[in-house]
């Protein structure tokens, strides 16, 4: 069988396999990623948040994103029975960027993947990893686009095959996510907005007005298009039309704001549906491989987090890869795997305390004390690494105490 040597091998070419590929290379590290699919193709997470235009940014992949003609975003707006607040992100506890986009995935994890390969990274796609031995050097077996299979020796493996997960697949690292399991059901629309209420530059998050922990997603694009999105139980859901999309219209008529926002939106596109999307594992890494982003765990799409945390990890991980290169001695638990859970425990919290209804009462309080406003929304745009933020040091006190002042 034909076999290749190189020192990395990325399954993936989404957000954080290009993106540590291209962090790599900077480094003059071989990388060969490993891309099951043919780019562009759809994936679903189309708001981002400013933290991870930094690590874009440290990629040498900006002034492309910039080039892509996305919408601008420049906060969150959040709506409940009549309440509505808005968070913007350039005021916020954090130093950073405060813009970032709401993109068509297809085209944004295209241009990523395009800098990598420009940048000098080698990506096969098409080509799918069947099987993964670690009992000496990582020995991956790849199927090529003709189904030929053949191997590749690597140092080291980062798998960012997102909700593929493959090597919690192949390694058996699988386990129960500690959130419940929900549904989530989506397609993109032609909006026809034209009511002045609504900013295009902020992601609107609406609340279904009989159940609070039925939530609804609104990215606008560019091109006069928008992602909408319902996320419930599924027994919630069972209460509608198999039909997604006559569910969707129907749920959109029961939230009063977005039914008047959406009264002449078109309907052109099949609808998705991810059921029980909430993962976990037993290890992120060890001193083989690590896990990425989606392909470690997912939390729930409620802040946007998951392609910020699939950058944070592809930013982790890379420093984490040259030290170990270098001859520098790593502990991959403390240096990566203890380094990004700070940031996906903050929005663990967060998450759990949206459900919860204690995150509701403090982002739609109606007289918020300006500097927690501060605190939460840069948590909010993504900077849940903050160490200097106490809402990331002590997310779970400090929620607390805030959600029982705005009682």
């Amino acid at each position: 069988m034909k076999k290749q040597i190189t020192q990395v091998v990325i399954i993936g070419a989404g957000p954080s396999g290009a993106v540590a590929a291209a962090l790599l290379d900077q480094h003059n590290i071989k990388v060969i990623v490993i891309e099951k699919m043919l780019f562009p193709r759809f994936s679903i997470g189309e708001s981002l948040l400013p933290a991870c235009m930094e690590v874009i940014e440290q990629a040498n992949m900006l002034d492309a994103v910039k080039k892509g003609n996305f919408q601008l975003k420049n906060g969150a707006a959040f709506h409940h029975d009549g309440r509505y607040t808005e968070f913007d992100f350039n005021d916020k506890f954090t130093p950073g960027i405060g813009e970032t986009y709401q993109v068509q995935r297809a085209g944004f994890d295209k241009i990523l993947a395009d800098q990598a390969q420009f940048q000098g990274v080698d990506i096969y796609y098409q080509h799918q990893v069947i099987d993964l031995n670690l009992e000496n050097q990582p020995l991956l077996t790849v199927l090529d686009e003709d189904q030929q299979p053949y191997q590749i020796s690597a140092d080291f493996v980062l798998d960012a095959s997102g909700f593929a997960r493959v090597l919690p697949k192949l390694l058996d690292l699988e386990v129960p996510s500690t959130l419940p399991a929900r549904k989530a059901i989506f397609t993109h629309i032609e909006d026809n907005i034209s009511s002045t209420a609504f900013d295009r530059d902020k992601i609107l998050i609406s609340v279904h007005p009989d159940d609070p922990e039925v939530w609804y997603w609104l990215i606008p694009f560019s091109n006069g298009s928008c992602s909408l999105g319902v996320v419930a139980k599924a027994d919630f859901l069972e209460n509608y039309p198999q039909d997604n999309i006559q569910a969707l219209k129907l749920l959109v008529n029961e939230e009063a704001n977005l039914k008047e926002i959406l009264a002449n939106a078109l309907y052109p596109h099949p609808s998705g549906e991810i059921i029980g999307y909430s993962a976990n594992v037993k290890q992120l890494c060890s001193d083989k491989f690590a896990l990425l982003g989606n392909a470690g765990e997912f939390l729930d799409p409620i802040f946007s987090s998951g392609v910020t945390i699939a950058l944070k990890s592809a930013q982790f991980a890379s420093e984490t890869l040259v030290k170990q290169f270098n001859g520098e001695k790593v502990d991959w638990q403390k240096d990566y795997q203890e380094r990004l859970m700070v940031g996906v425990n903050t929005f663990r919290c967060y998450v759990e305390g949206w459900y919860t209804g204690e995150l509701q009462r403090v982002i739609l309080h109606p007289n918020p004390d300006p500097k927690i406003k501060q605190m939460i929304c840069a948590i909010l745009a993504g900077y849940a690494w903050d160490i200097n933020n106490p809402f990331v040091t002590q997310p779970y006190r400090r929620l607390k105490a805030v959600a029982e002042f705005c009682k």
